[in-house]
């Protein structure tokens, strides 16, 4: 590895989670052209021998970045940088979500999204969103009362929220999140006694019927606080569990 080759690596960092630190440093690099088109990265052991990770954590990192269409791999040859590396479309994959950190990230890009998107599903919803909405809420409702994680349903009531905004294009952005947004490998329900399950089922009940009602009637300022509450009150539950394991 040359002296320029070195240079890329000597931000990194040993977070907690390697893999997604590595891929965040080679894609930083990538965006800003330090890693160019056509460019040939260092070898895996090369990699390994700068960064102290292991073979695994690299070939998890550029597993990634090929997934993004960033990379490129030649048999015999190794990894090059794509020659039009520039993302064509966003999406968050199930790799991306490995720590609570990363978690929180997705909450908060959410939290800008659906603030705005409640305000304007309470001033354009139709009756035929309000009752979509209705049936999906009755379906989280239904898992959480059984115990279940509900992430499908959770998924498909705010879908609907954005779906109410008459503007297809915050649907689109939002199917790049998929189920994952709220990956169950987090939720920890299995950690909780009964009495946990039930205070955490009745919350998750709560919010979301407060976010329906301000919808349902029209109450634009009242469905951008519930929205934002949900949210909010979802990141400091996953701050307090990340802080709790450290």
């Amino acid at each position: 590895m040359t002296d320029k080759d070195n240079a890329v690596f000597n931000t990194f960092q040993q977070a907690p989670n390697l893999r997604s630190n590595l891929a965040d440093m080679l894609t930083a690099r990538i965006e800003a052209g330090d890693l160019k088109p056509g460019q040939r990265l260092p070898t895996e052991q090369a990699i390994m021998a700068t960064t102290g990770v292991s073979r695994t954590i690299v070939r998890e990192a550029l597993a990634a970045l090929r997934a993004k269409g960033l990379i490129t791999t030649r048999q015999g040859l190794g990894a090059f940088v794509s020659n039009d590396p520039t993302p064509r479309s966003f999406s968050i994959i199930p790799n991306d979500l490995q720590s609570i950190d990363e978690v929180l990230r997705v909450l908060e890009l959410r939290m800008g999204v659906e603030y705005e998107a409640a305000g304007l599903a309470a001033l354009r919803r139709t009756q035929e969103d309000i009752d979509r909405m209705q049936d999906r809420l009755d379906a989280l409702d239904k898992a959480l009362e059984e115990g279940g994680y509900g992430a499908q349903e959770d998924y498909a009531f705010h879908r609907s929220i954005l779906v109410a905004t008459q503007n297809s294009y915050y649907g689109r952005l939002f199917d790049t999140f998929g189920n994952i947004m709220v990956p169950r490998q987090w939720a920890r329900l299995d950690k909780m006694t009964s009495a946990e399950r039930k205070r955490h089922a009745a919350r998750m009940r709560r919010e979301h019927h407060a976010i329906f009602a301000a919808i349902r009637d029209r109450d634009e300022p009242a469905a951008r606080r519930a929205i934002r509450s949900h949210l909010s009150k979802s990141a400091a539950r996953f701050e307090e569990l990340r802080d709790a394991t450290v």
